[in-house]
């Protein structure tokens, strides 16, 4: 872990010095530098007071880089295609097991000929257009701001039945960091 690092940011970011820490902590300066430098590792009751000093939550201090906020922006997503009908699906945002993608549906398109299971559970929500979802025996339609969900071992199908391009929201959980084409 990288602890030390992250110390470093933060007090460098809020413009508190190593000195205002120490005398917040009663840590020395010396300590405080080997700290930051990765070269010692504090107790967790000494995190605890460097944490109360720079006013963040001690959790935050123990998360690796990637359990982090990550921001995409939206000229920075990932694009790709998915199915027979090459689905827009722009990717939104993910962590280890879920994944957030907007898909475009043109008029008629699906996710496939016949439906398909894999792992994991999905959320759906129609941000514009009309379409049709199936799930073993179950079908419904669906419009603007409706929402199904369903785990996706079992063989589900979505298909755009208006005259206009469908777009939904998708988010995936799944229980390990498996690929991105599960739609």
């Amino acid at each position: 872990m990288d602890i030390g690092s992250t110390i470093r940011a933060i007090r460098k970011r809020k413009n508190i010095t190593i000195a205002q820490i120490c005398e917040e902590t009663g840590l020395s300066q010396g300590f405080m530098s080997q700290v930051e430098t990765n070269k010692t590792s504090p107790s967790i009751s000494t995190l605890e007071n460097i944490a109360q000093a720079l006013k963040v939550p001690l959790a935050y201090l123990l998360l690796r880089k990637e359990e982090r906020m990550m921001v995409v922006r939206k000229e920075e997503r990932s694009i790709t295609t998915s199915g027979s009908d090459n689905l827009k699906v722009e990717h939104l945002s993910s962590t280890k097991n879920v994944k957030m993608m907007v898909v475009e549906f043109p008029p008629g398109a699906s996710t496939g000929d016949i439906p398909h299971a894999h792992e994991g559970e999905e959320v759906h929500v129609v941000i514009k257009g009309r379409i049709f979802a199936e799930q073993g025996e179950d079908a419904a339609e669906f419009g603007e701001g409706d929402s199904f969900s369903w785990n996706a071992c079992t063989p589900h199908l979505v298909r755009n039945i208006g005259k206009e391009s469908a777009i939904v929201l998708i988010s995936i959980y799944t229980e390990s960091d498996s690929g991105r084409d599960l739609i």
